[in-house]
Parts: structure tokens; sequence; C-alpha cells
């Protein structure tokens, strides 16, 4: 276990590393320098956090787990309010509070899976039939699902649906219970594209990317581009051209363009590897932990920071749809940096319990066995 919990934070801080160091570099000619200050005070702030998460015992979150939730319902309903939350480029996912954007979906990610790895323990017996497999969890789903599909923000909603399935599954949720919500979802899914040209435009964008790329498949046109000029070994780490206005947002959700761009395919496929053992790792200390809420929330975790990694890198190379999701650990935000250290610092705690527990049932050695006194 010390092995894994050891490898899964040196490779959580080489890629926080890597993602300073791009931001760096990205930041050039850019007006938007003040994220080379605010990035470092988030990640002292998400250390602390993951420190903080790392140094408790888990199974605390349990007592909360309802509470947290409703925190994070309520700060979502708060964002679809008119003239409450932050719009930007017409959705509205941010709270300002004293200057600073906060983003309660990221909250609601964590809170989510608390929830949900909390029930699959509670009625680990019950969760294979309907009711409890399937209906009241979704009652549990649904609510967030809404309020962050209003916001809009249908790349966040399909990574919390898929992540959830999964909790569900492992909890004891039998697969023929899912068939249903997933066609209706499917077919929901269709309906909000059809009726919404924006998304419509981007899908079409997706199959035939070259006759949109002037249009709503700019974006990944040039980080292409970006990620075809590095080569195997980059540009030079500073001599980036596609960051000068060509990729839009290449700080946030297309900062794998950059490290393509200028450290080449050596470096995209280091990070690749690099959240690869970072997902290894938390399905090894999710397979050993010492409860089954352990468990779930461990699996819940690995698979939000794998997922949303797979996504973002997807986007990014074209292989999926443009979605607004930001690369774990390496693009700039806040909300989703404290979140993602805190999301480490549950794991190491998991991990923790469960090389306790190991250490109590090993055998006593020979040594220290007790001395048979004489009748």
């Amino acid at each position: 276990m010390k092995l894994a919990t050891t490898t899964l934070f040196t490779f959580v801080v080489a890629l926080l590393a890597l993602g300073m160091v791009m931001l760096s570099s990205a930041s050039t000619g850019q007006p938007e320098a003040r994220y080379l200050i605010m990035q470092p005070i988030w990640c002292g702030i998400g250390l602390i956090a993951c420190w903080l998460l790392a140094a408790g015992d888990y199974r605390w979150l349990k007592k909360f787990s309802g509470l947290l939730l409703l925190v994070a319902v309520a700060l979502l309903g708060l964002v679809i309010i008119p003239g409450v939350s932050k719009e930007i480029k017409g959705a509205h996912r941010w709270l300002e509070v004293a200057g600073l954007r906060l983003q309660p979906s990221e909250l609601a990610k964590l809170a989510l899976i608390i929830a949900l790895a909390h029930f699959g323990e509670r009625y680990q017996r019950q969760m294979p039939t309907f009711r409890r497999g399937l209906l009241l969890p979704g009652l549990i789903i649904l609510p967030v699902l809404a309020l962050i599909v209003a916001e809009p923000d249908l790349g966040t909603t399909l990574l919390l649906a898929a992540v959830s399935g999964i909790v569900l599954y492992l909890a004891g949720t039998r697969l023929r219970y899912m068939v249903a919500p997933v066609m209706i979802a499917g077919t929901g899914l269709t309906l909000f594209l059809l009726n919404n040209p924006m998304r419509l435009r981007r899908l079409q964008a997706y199959f035939d990317l070259e006759a949109n790329k002037e249009g709503v498949g700019y974006q990944t046109y040039q980080a292409m581009v970006a990620l075809g000029s590095g080569g195997v070994t980059g540009l030079g780490l500073g001599d980036g051209r596609q960051k000068l206005g060509f990729v839009p947002e290449h700080h946030t959700d297309f900062i794998f363009s950059v490290i393509g761009e200028e450290l080449g395919l050596i470096a995209t496929l280091a990070v690749v590897v690099a959240f690869l053992v970072i997902v290894i790792c938390g399905v090894y200390i999710a397979w050993n932990a010492r409860d089954t809420f352990g468990m779930l929330l461990a699996s819940g975790i690995t698979s939000l920071i794998g997922l949303q990694a797979v996504i973002n890198i997807g986007v990014v190379t074209g292989s999926l749809p443009n979605k607004g999701l930001s690369l774990p650990f390496m693009s700039y935000g806040g909300s989703n940096l404290v979140l993602m250290l805190a999301c480490v610092g549950l794991l190491l705690n998991v991990a923790r319990h469960a090389a306790d527990l190991e250490d109590a049932l090993l055998p006593m050695p020979a040594d220290h066995e007790p001395t048979p006194q004489p009748s």
C-alpha cells in the first residue's frame, strides 16, 4: 500500500509541476498573466485540503454526506438564479465571492460521490433490488444533474452521470436496471442537441472538422495544429505559436495542446501515462479498502479523475466533441484544482486505513509469542 500511495502522490505532484511550467509558458504575450499568481495560491490551498483530508478518518464523512449534498444543491440553485451568478459566454456556472470565482459544480462532484458511497454501503444487501439499487439513488442523482445541465454544463453532467453509474454498479445495482435510464437519457440528450443550435453545430464539427475549421470547430482544429507542429520533441519550451491567440482557452481546457506543441509527443504521452498510473493506484486503493464505503469512495474518485482526463484529452485531440472540462491538476482553475487535490487526500486516507488494517491482521512474530507457563 505504501508503494501505491507514494506513486500516486509523486505523479500528482509531477503533473502539478508541469502544469505550473506550462501555464507560465502559456502566459507569454497574453493579458491573462493574473493566473500565474492565482494558480500557485489555489495549489497551496488544495495541498492543505489534501493534507487535512488525508490526516483524518474518511468514515466521518458518512455523518455529513447528506448535509454536504444539500449545501452543494443549494449552491447549484444559486448559480442558475439570474443576477446572482457570474455569466461568462452565456453560461451561469460561477459564483463570485470577494473577487474570486467559485464553481459549485466542483463541490457537487465530490458531494454526490460521498452520498452515493454512503448509500451503497448502508443498503449494500438491498442494492440488487430496483427500489434500493436505482429508484432511491436516482432521487439523489437527478436534482444534481438537472441543476448542472441548467447552467448549462453538459460536459460535467455527462461526467457525473457516468461516475454515478460506476459507483452504483460497484455497490450492487444490476446492469439491467440501468438500461432504461440510459435510453431515456440518450433520448433526452438527442432532443437537447436538436433544440440547441450551438451544441448541434459542435457535434457537426466533430464529424467534419475540416469543413468547420473556421467556425465552431476552430478551437479544436487549432489545437490539433498545435499538436502536429510539436512533432516528437516539440518546438521548445516557450516557443509555441498557437498560444498567441490562435487557441482560445489554451490555459484552461486546452492546456494539453500547449504541452504538445512545445514539448512534443514524448511529453503528451508522459502525461497520459501519468494519469494511467494514478488510475491504477486508485483502483488498487479501492480494491484493498477496509470497508465498502472506502471502496466506493475511492472508486468514485478514481473514476472522476480518470474520466475527466480522458474527456479533456479526447476533446483536444479531436477524438471527442468539444466539452468544457479542464485537465485535472494542470488546467488553470481554482475550484477544480482544489477539488482534485482534496480527492487525492481522500484516496490517501482510504489507503492509510487499509494499511492499518493490514498491519493489524499480520501474524505475531515468533519471538513475541507468549511463553507457556508451567502447570
